[in-house]
Order: C-alpha cells, then sequence, then structure tokens
C-alpha cells in the first residue's frame, strides 16, 4: 500500500522529495532510468501532471536528464572537486573544468573576530580581526554549494564584495593583488543535515543530508590564509583525490 504524501507542502514539491530521497537508495546511480511518468504517478497516487511538474524541477535543477529515446535518467554529477593535486584549484576552475558554466552570487561579507578555533587554523592571535565572506556558488545557473571562506583581514587590505560576487574566483583575486600563491591544506569531507536556509538555497528536502567539505588553506611557504567551510549538494557535487607521489 502505497504511503499517503503529507500535506504540508505542494503537491508537486512533495513528489519531487520522493523522487530525491528515492534517487538516493544504493541502486541508483548516475546514468539508470528511473521510473516513468506513469509508473511513478500509480506508485504514488497522484496524476501524471503533477509527477511532471515535479520532474521538470528536478531536469531543471540538474538532478535528472531527459533523452528523446531512453527516457528519463539519473545526471551525472555537475561539478567534480578535485583533491590532492599539487596546488588547490578554485570552484571557478573547477565548474569550469567540467564543462559547466559558473556563477555565484554573495550572501554575506563581514567583518568578524578570530574564535578560539579559528585562531588555531589561521595561526593568528585570539581576537584578530577576520573577513568573513558567505557565498553560493552556481553550476548553469543552479546552486550547487554554500561556501565560507574566512581569511585575515590584514593580509588583504581593500578586499571587497564586488571582488568575489558573480563568478569571480577568489584565489584569482589573491594573487593577482596580492601575489599570493595558493598551495593545499589539510581537508576533510563529512556528511551532515542541511541547516533549514542551507537546503532552501541548495533546493533540497528539509532534512536532506548535505557533503560538508571543510579545509585549512595554505599558500606555498606552507601559511595558512583561508578557513574554508563549504556545504555541497549530494546529488550535484562528487569528490576525487589525486594522490603524488
Amino acid at each position: 500500500m502505497t504511503k499517503a504524501l503529507p500535506e504540508t507542502l505542494p503537491r508537486h514539491v512533495q513528489v519531487q522529495q520522493r523522487i530525491q530521497a528515492m534517487l538516493r537508495r544504493a541502486e541508483f546511480v548516475p546514468g539508470d532510468r528511473i521510473p516513468s511518468e506513469r509508473e511513478l504517478a500509480e506508485q504514488l497516487g497522484i496524476s501524471r501532471m503533477t509527477v511532471r511538474r515535479a520532474v521538470d524541477h528536478l531536469v531543471k535543477m540538474g538532478v535528472l536528464e531527459r533523452d528523446s529515446t531512453a527516457g528519463t535518467r539519473v545526471s551525472q554529477p555537475k561539478v567534480q572537486r578535485v583533491l590532492g593535486e599539487e596546488r588547490l584549484n578554485s570552484l571557478t576552475q573547477m565548474v569550469a573544468a567540467t564543462g559547466g558554466v559558473p556563477g555565484g552570487y554573495v550572501l554575506s561579507f563581514e567583518k568578524t573576530a578570530a574564535t578560539e578555533l579559528l585562531s588555531e587554523q589561521l595561526k593568528v592571535a585570539l581576537s584578530t580581526p577576520l573577513v568573513k565572506i558567505k557565498r553560493v556558488r552556481l553550476v548553469d545557473h543552479v546552486p550547487f554549494c554554500v561556501e565560507t571562506s574566512i581569511l585575515p583581514a590584514e593580509a588583504f587590505p581593500g578586499l571587497s564584495v564586488d571582488d568575489v560576487d558573480g563568478d569571480h574566483s577568489l584565489y584569482q583575486i589573491l594573487e593577482q593583488r596580492y601575489g599570493l600563491e595558493v598551495g593545499l591544506g589539510e581537508s576533510t569531507i563529512s556528511v551532515a543535515q542541511a541547516r533549514m536556509d542551507e537546503a532552501t538555497i541548495l533546493r533540497l528536502p528539509a532534512t536532506a543530508s548535505v557533503l560538508v567539505f571543510r579545509s585549512t588553506v595554505r599558500d606555498r611557504q606552507d601559511r595558512p590564509f583561508e578557513y574554508l567551510y563549504s556545504v555541497n549538494h549530494p546529488d550535484l557535487v562528487t569528490f576525487s583525490f589525486n594522490a603524488h607521489k
């Protein structure tokens, strides 16, 4: 017996969330064909028009893709974040490398002070002035991550919100204006439940899991200059690691 859909959200949004939950089950991988709109309508006990509206939205999000001969399939991830290179590339470069159109917008650009954690990670004294930049990153106009960069303010005087809005690369600005040579960093990847604001931005269900990437990025002289916290859409982003001898 099909479980009734909750009535707290519009029907097509409920269907979209059910399809997304279905896609995250282990048997679905990129390239797999999903059930037809007729089959989904029968499984959920709703109209094909409502299913079509939900599927249309998932196609626009890049989660699904339509093929005129093979039906609707699970899309390949849109962004591949490559770790372990000799230098850490910017997300703008990574999106472009996979054939996508990079973009973004700034959620906040503000001054803050070093907490105990940030003091340890950035090797600065407690309460040192920092710049905190929170951005939404886009691939083909679709949001795929919410990313926060925290930098020592003294090291980058004059850095402004206009420098990092749109498809501008923060690392390119730091290299060209301040002579910084980006190196590598110490990074971790984990799975967590999205906060409500993050889920809304990434167009995910309220209880969805996300990929959380944290990194303390260093320059070529092994000096930390950025603490990075990134919340990534689980259907649009993959992480890979290249080991160098």
